[in-house]
């Protein structure tokens, strides 16, 4: 049995060869199955100063990043094991300016956490700035 393929077959396998070959010779299949950003952001939290005076302000700056950008870098006290919020921004430089505490503490412990696109969330070392009365 001899079977010749149509003149359609043919131009059909040659347009779909000429399309492999004009992408570079392989093929792609794309599966969405939803949110690409299976990873947390990183971020890191700095100040200038290391140390403050009761009540004065004190500015944080954190640095974040993610492939798929950073909704926001909320930023946070620590009294004792309870976190604070202080505040957040949506733009860099992501900063912050709060007041030292006038409690009579002598550390201000801070830290920042950032949230991507997809709503993954990082937190950065807890940083310590001296208050001084």
């Amino acid at each position: 049995m001899n079977i010749v393929p149509s003149r359609r077959t043919l131009v059909a396998a040659l347009a779909a060869a000429l399309l492999l070959a004009a992408c570079g010779g392989g093929l792609s299949l794309g599966i969405d199955i939803g949110d690409d950003d299976f990873g947390p952001p990183s971020v890191s939290l700095a100040s200038a100063q290391d140390s403050v005076a009761a009540g004065a302000s004190v500015t944080l700056v954190a640095a974040a990043s993610d492939e798929n950008g950073i909704d926001e870098v909320a930023f946070y006290r620590l009294d004792g094991d309870t976190e604070v919020w202080l505040g957040s921004d949506g733009s860099e430089p992501y900063a912050w300016d709060t007041p030292a505490p006038t409690d009579g503490r002598r550390t201000l412990r801070v830290f920042a956490r950032a949230t991507d696109g997809a709503g993954n969330r990082a937190d950065s070392a807890v940083i310590s700035i001296a208050v001084t009365p």
